[in-house]
């Protein structure tokens, strides 16, 4: 379990990333983190990609129906708007972000700010999603959860997508994606045929 650092007069931020696969708990426990922070009495404020409107368009839910507000936004440069006061930002989804999300993470942090980022390591091909590898190289913690896998029950690492669409980005849900190991997810389709 990931507990937060206590710096004696630590005045500079720094960036936390938790991935991992889908259905592995990364909103979780970024949302674990986020009111850990707000029963400390700091300022929080969360953003997500605008596009992900699943669970809810202005909150960031885990499938275990966990939520906590969240403000959807476009751009990451919106990040910079943040005020003075919040001390924590809290970052669902982070895949789906323009790569400047890096660039900004960054300022934020060097302005003493704590980044806790979420989001997919791996896309559906088992490749580097967004700019994650990126947020993972300058981060200064990093937590990588992992699901059970849906054939096998050992730990899943894979997203695999279940149905024959191509594109990077496909918001789904248990129906269209399961989590596998590396094993069974370069099985593939053999395994559906069961």
């Amino acid at each position: 379990m990931f507990l937060e650092p206590h710096f004696s007069g630590q005045r500079s931020g720094w960036l936390e990333v938790i991935c991992g696969s889908m259905f592995s708990g990364k909103t979780e426990e970024l949302i674990r983190r986020l009111k850990r922070a707000r029963i400390a009495g700091q300022q929080v404020a969360v953003y997500k990609p605008s596009i992900d409107t699943r669970y809810a368009e202005e909150s960031v839910v885990s499938h275990d129906s966990n939520s906590f507000v969240a403000t959807p936004i476009t751009q990451s440069a919106q990040l910079l708007e943040v005020g003075k006061e919040v001390t924590v930002i809290g970052l669902d989804e982070a895949q789906f972000f323009d790569r400047d999300v890096v660039q900004h993470t960054q300022e934020l942090a060097h302005r003493g700010k704590r980044i806790i980022i979420a989001g997919l390591d791996m896309d559906f091909r088992g490749q580097p999603f967004g700019p994650m590898c990126d947020l993972l190289a300058v981060a200064e913690y990093i937590t990588k959860v992992h699901a059970i896998c849906s054939h096998c029950g050992n730990l899943a690492t894979h997203s695999y997508r279940l149905s024959p669409s191509m594109d990077t980005v496909m918001l789904g849900e248990r129906d269209q994606y399961e989590a596998r190991c590396r094993k069974c997810f370069r099985m593939g389709n053999i395994l559906d045929l069961r």
